[in-house]
């Protein structure tokens, strides 16, 4: 694998080249992506590193709309044959898939949960009344109220963006007492052990898609597609698909206060059952919707899929009903 911002060559005889955000993170993990593609294609591929909208402003994601700031330019660089395939963090990508662009494979999922790296060791129920934690997320943000709320206390939260040293960083130096972070990201560049608790998800749900990671290519680059489509794991693409079809049901971006997790397991009678749940909630915490649903997963990956969307759409419907679209301020259309 290797660095580069040009290619020579041509055919099969070049490298594959992967577009990648410029962050540390981005390039940690589209590097492990692209040592797995090497393996699978025989060829070398190197890293583009492409500089996405979401990089460059120094708004907070919530003020311009998460919903595909961190892909429109490496989807541009695709559309445009500057890179062959690219990676994204799934929690990143809008629901709606472009017809000439294929995810062609999720590979399996690290760690979904929520991580809080706070000072002194400290976990979320040991803060003291007022901490101030960071975090750029209205999704975080309402349920980490609500959590303090149900412990009789306030906390104060903080909007931060930057990479995980900046964000860490206010930590180390006191600024605040604590942030939040993905425990995948934080395994991705080797800094789990700096987390002080991973957030159970019933307390935190994630991001629809957290902790799982998309291979991207043109819809026209079939024999890359079947290629990528061997780093695929059924399990990771089956629960992220009932999260994301949830997200899409409910009419919100990927910066809305949505929460969502799938899990797969086996009941008695070996059937293999996925329960899915979903939160929305105001920011401020006081208000939460929070269903789950559960059912069962046939061993047919068209069929799963469907079944996870159907699980995805019920639970967006059950949520609706108990008022969800009025958590959620402006929708996405």
């Amino acid at each position: 694998m290797s660095e580069s911002t040009a290619t020579t060559g041509t055919g099969a005889d070049r490298p594959l080249r992967l577009g990648t955000r410029r962050s540390a993170l981005a390039m940690a993990q589209s590097g492990q992506v692209a040592e797995r593609v090497s393996e699978v294609t025989g060829r070398d591929v190197e890293l583009v590193e492409i500089t996405t909208y979401g990089d460059v402003s120094r708004e907070h994601l919530a003020q311009i709309g998460g919903t595909g700031v961190f892909v429109s330019a490496l989807r541009d660089a695709l559309l445009d044959g500057e890179i062959d395939f690219a990676v994204h963090s799934l929690k990143d990508l809008p629901t709606a898939q472009p017809d000439d662009l294929v995810i062609a494979a999720v590979p399996a999922r690290v760690d979904p949960r929520d991580a809080l790296v706070a000072r002194d060791g400290l976990t979320f129920a040991e803060l003291p009344d007022g901490a101030r934690v960071g975090t750029g997320s209205p999704r975080r943000q309402a349920q980490l109220n609500a959590w303090a709320g149900s412990l009789g206390r306030r906390i104060e939260v903080v909007p931060i963006r930057g990479n995980v040293d900046t964000r860490i960083g206010y930590v180390r130096s006191g600024e605040l007492d604590a942030v939040i972070l993905a425990a995948a990201g934080l395994t991705r560049v080797g800094r789990i052990d700096e987390a002080t608790e991973l957030l159970d998800p019933h307390e935190i749900l994630p991001a629809p898609g957290q902790g799982a990671l998309a291979v991207e290519c043109a819809a026209t680059s079939t024999a890359l597609a079947a290629q990528l489509a061997q780093l695929d794991d059924r399990d990771t693409r089956i629960a992220v698909t009932a999260e994301r079809t949830l997200l899409a049901a409910l009419e919100a971006g990927c910066s809305a206060p949505v929460g969502a997790l799938a899990d797969l397991r086996t009941n008695e009678q070996a059937v293999t059952e996925m329960r899915l749940r979903g939160v929305v909630g105001t920011t401020d915490g006081t208000t939460l919707v929070q269903l789950s649903t559960t059912g069962p997963v046939p061993a047919s990956a068209d069929d799963a899929t469907a079944q996870s969307q159907q699980l995805g759409r019920d639970l967006a419907d059950a949520m609706l009903a108990k008022g969800a679209a009025g958590l959620m301020g402006e929708r996405a259309r």
